[in-house]
C-alpha cells in the first residue's frame, strides 16, 4: 500500500512540474505573439529576451505554417498561434491528470486509514476481551453431562408439563434435574 501511495506521490509532483513547464510556455507564447503583432523592437532588453525565450519554447513548432508580414515591423505568425493550442490542450491533459492523481491519493489514503482504524479496533476488541477474561473468577474445570429420561435437552419429560396442572418446575437444558421416574 506505501509503495502505491509513493508512486502516485512521485507521478503527481512530476505532473505538477510539467503544468508549471507548459503555463511558463503559454506564457511566453501570448507574450511573444503580441510582441510580434504590435512590431516590438527586437532590439530592446525585454523583447530581445522574450524572442530568445519565444524562439526555445517553438522549436516543435517552427515553420509549421508561413508567418504573414502586416504593416511595416508587424507579423502574425500562426505557428505560434499553433502553438499555443497545442500547449493549451496539454495544459488542459496535464490538470486533469493532476485531479486524477489527487483523486487516487485521497483514495489510497482513505483506504490506509480504513485498514489502520479495522487494525485498532480489531485490537481494542481483543484487549476487552482478555480483560474480561481475566475479571471472570475461574473455579477450575467445570463439565456437565446430561442424562435425560426421555426427549432431547430443553424438553419436559412426558406427563410433567406445567400446563396441564402438575407442579413440577422446569429445569434449564444444562441442570441435572430430579426428574422422578417413569
Amino acid at each position: 500500500m506505501d509503495a502505491s501511495i509513493t508512486i502516485v506521490r512521485i507521478a503527481r509532483v512530476l505532473t505538477y512540474l510539467v503544468y508549471a513547464f507548459v503555463l511558463i510556455s503559454l506564457v511566453i507564447l501570448v507574450l511573444g505573439f503580441f510582441l510580434l503583432l504590435f512590431g516590438a523592437n527586437p532590439d530592446a532588453p525585454f523583447s530581445e529576451w522574450a524572442y530568445r525565450s519565444l524562439d526555445r519554447v517553438m522549436a516543435p513548432f517552427r515553420g509549421i505554417f508561413e508567418s504573414v508580414q502586416l504593416n511595416g515591423e508587424s507579423v502574425l505568425d500562426t505557428s505560434v498561434l499553433f502553438a499555443m493550442i497545442v500547449y493549451g490542450i496539454l495544459a488542459l491533459l496535464m490538470s486533469w491528470l493532476i485531479h486524477w492523481l489527487t483523486d487516487r491519493l485521497l483514495r489510497l489514503d482513505s483506504l490506509e486509514a480504513d485498514i489502520e482504524r479495522r487494525q485498532y479496533e480489531q485490537a481494542q476488541r481483543e484487549a476487552i476481551a482478555a480483560r474480561a477474561a481475566q475479571s471472570q473468577p475461574t473455579y477450575g474445570a467445570v463439565t456437565t453431562s446430561t442424562t435425560y429420561p426421555t426427549g432431547t435437552p430443553g424438553t419436559v419429560p412426558p406427563g410433567n408439563i406445567p400446563s396441564q396442572g402438575n407442579p413440577q418446575p422446569v429445569y434449564p437444558p444444562d441442570s441435572n434435574p430430579p426428574y422422578p421416574p417413569q
